[in-house]
């Protein structure tokens, strides 16, 4: 399991590689707003971050108080280093078709599909709530799925089979074919546990 100070290290070296980019082509290949000349602003699930250039220091525009986690400003910046024009595809693949992802597979199960199970299984109707609060688009697969564009060119779907007496829930989330051009099979299952965690803290505030 990671430490903390590997993602600032982590951190670190993305700002490295970045700084060494124009701005504006950093901006024409993450697809994320141009704000003031060196400013990015980025949405992310329910929040809006802004990140300025060359420092990639991360600032909440909704709660100036606030830290941005460090895990998500890694994500974020690994999206950006990526430094890819390669555009969403509309094919879905499984975790496990990832090109290197066999390995962080037990993790992805760990992290995403079996927490989205145990919450939404058997109340998918609480799943549509919170995914709606987060700009998920209803989707024609499973008893309830949604699409999610939590970065600008890596989508990714839950789909949700909710469980009864005789059968137990099952839970799958699909990626862009393209994934692997933004992240790593590791980044991607963050992204994945990041969406199914935002879901499950809306369900259980009520808001």
């Amino acid at each position: 399991m990671p430490r903390v100070d590997d993602y600032f290290n982590a951190k670190k070296i993305a700002v490295e590689q970045l700084s060494g980019y124009p701005f504006n082509e950093i901006a024409a290949c993450s697809d994320f707003e141009v704000t003031g000349g060196n400013t990015f602003t980025i949405p992310f699930l329910t929040r809006t971050y802004q990140a300025s250039f060359p420092d990639f220091t991360f600032f909440d525009v909704d709660d100036a108080e606030a830290e941005v986690p460090i895990l998500e400003q890694v994500l974020i910046l690994h999206y950006m280093v990526a430094m890819q024009k390669v555009p969403v595809s509309g094919e879905w693949i499984a975790y496990r078709e990832i090109p290197g992802a066999a390995f962080y597979y037990s993790t992805f199960v760990k992290r995403a599909i079996d927490p989205l199970k145990k919450v939404f299984g058997s109340n998918t109707g609480g799943l549509s709530q919170s995914a709606e609060k987060i700009g998920g688009t209803p989707i024609d697969n499973g008893d309830v799925g949604y699409e999610f564009s939590v970065l600008p060119k890596v989508p990714l779907q839950l789909i949700l089979w909710e469980g009864d007496e005789e059968f137990a829930p099952e839970a799958n989330i699909l990626f862009d074919c393209t994934v692997g051009s933004y992240l790593s099979p590791e980044d991607a299952v963050w992204l994945a546990g990041m969406v199914v965690y935002r879901l499950i803290a809306l369900s259980k505030s009520g808001k």
